[in-house]
């Protein structure tokens, strides 16, 4: 008789019902090894809806913030990795938000052990991609941003990098005015030149999240970033020169951006942008194709804020045809079709 296979990295699993309730009561023995098993097991089962439906109901959460403080760094990353996958669930994430375990899981971003760290951005940045998780994570903008300070000394690994960096993108995206407080600007700007393509994009992408406020269009203006996102329209991937794109655009509404971006000679930039063959864009996949129309949708409306400047009418006017057969291509995207007309309209006002 063949014997059973057992995996010695995690506890038995009780049938039915029993599962989760015997699990989380084994988290409370005082054999380090146990807890862990118990977690593995735990995190497994969190894959099946049902599971967390048990788990939340039955009130087991409150038993995980001990956890969070266990002296084992492999139970406090387990931990950590049980509530991200707690999170990936509408209930589970709303019973994460609504419990006491946000202060305990905040405290480990400055945990000793990386692997911790690492679970505990995962976590946030879970909650931080719906709103009501965003909204509860503004008051540790500060304290992320802090991170980001620190990580000029300390380079993290590029995960860590990259999680931080949208995690704050989704909470600037809803209220800009901690990160803008917290030297958001200047923290962001100096990561948009990094080498890493994946932390490009998303500090782009926070970039173009502060800069949607009027605080954030003047200190992107002062911070001298506009250089940098300008050169960041040639960049080698479609979302970091989208992201850099849309900072432009809504940089350029105030006059200074308009003056600063003319200076820098963006015109010819965004035209390039705009004028993309249709040949090549038809042999992209579906994602790519959304990306390059956010770029496209992004130029032409930052063109439109820089032909309200005399100087902007001027180069614009003398490449008026790119513009019109934008606007009249049979083939072209509608919202893209109506952003060429909005900017020809512009373009051509006279008083």
């Amino acid at each position: 008789m063949a014997g059973v296979l057992i995996d010695p990295t995690r506890a038995p699993v009780a049938f039915g019902q029993r599962g989760v309730p015997r699990l989380f009561a084994e988290l409370q023995q005082p054999d380090t090894g146990g807890r862990q098993r118990a977690l593995a097991s735990l995190c497994d089962l969190m894959h099946d809806p049902e599971r967390v439906h048990q788990t939340v109901k039955g009130g087991f959460l409150a038993q995980l913030e001990v956890l969070l403080r266990d002296e084992d760094p492999s139970v406090r990353t387990e931990t950590c990795e049980l509530l991200h996958l707690l999170s990936a669930h509408d209930l589970g994430r709303r019973a994460v938000l609504s419990s006491s375990l946000l202060p305990p899981v905040s405290r480990l971003l400055d945990d000793s052990s990386s692997s911790c760290r690492r679970s505990v951005h995962r976590v946030l940045h879970r909650l931080a991609l719906r709103p009501a998780g965003a909204d509860a994570l503004l008051t540790l903008v500060p304290k992320l941003m802090m991170k980001l300070r620190k990580e000029e000394e300390e380079e993290e690994e590029e995960e860590v990098q990259v999680l931080l960096l949208s995690t704050l993108s989704c909470c600037s995206r809803l209220d800009a005015l901690p990160a803008l407080a917290s030297d958001g600007v200047s923290l962001l700007g100096r990561k948009l030149a990094h080498r890493s393509t994946n932390i490009r994009r998303e500090a782009a992408a926070a970039m173009m999240a502060l800069s949607v406020t009027e605080v954030g269009k003047r200190q992107v203006c002062e911070e001298a970033v506009l250089p940098v996102l300008v050169g960041l329209l040639q960049d080698e991937d479609i979302e970091v020169q989208a992201n850099a794109a849309g900072a432009i655009m809504y940089t350029v509404i105030i006059a200074t951006g308009k003056q600063k971006c003319l200076d820098l000679d963006v015109v010819p930039v965004l035209l390039d942008l705009v004028s993309k063959k249709k040949e090549e864009e038809e042999e992209e996949d579906m994602e790519k194709r959304r990306r390059r129309k956010a770029l496209v949708m992004y130029s032409l409306r930052a063109l439109t804020a820089l032909a309200e400047a005399p100087d902007g009418r001027r180069l614009l006017l003398e490449q008026l045809p790119l513009l019109v057969r934008r606007s009249e291509a049979a083939e072209e995207d509608r919202d893209i079709r109506r952003a060429a007309k909005t900017a020809i309209k512009v373009v051509t006002w006279t008083p």
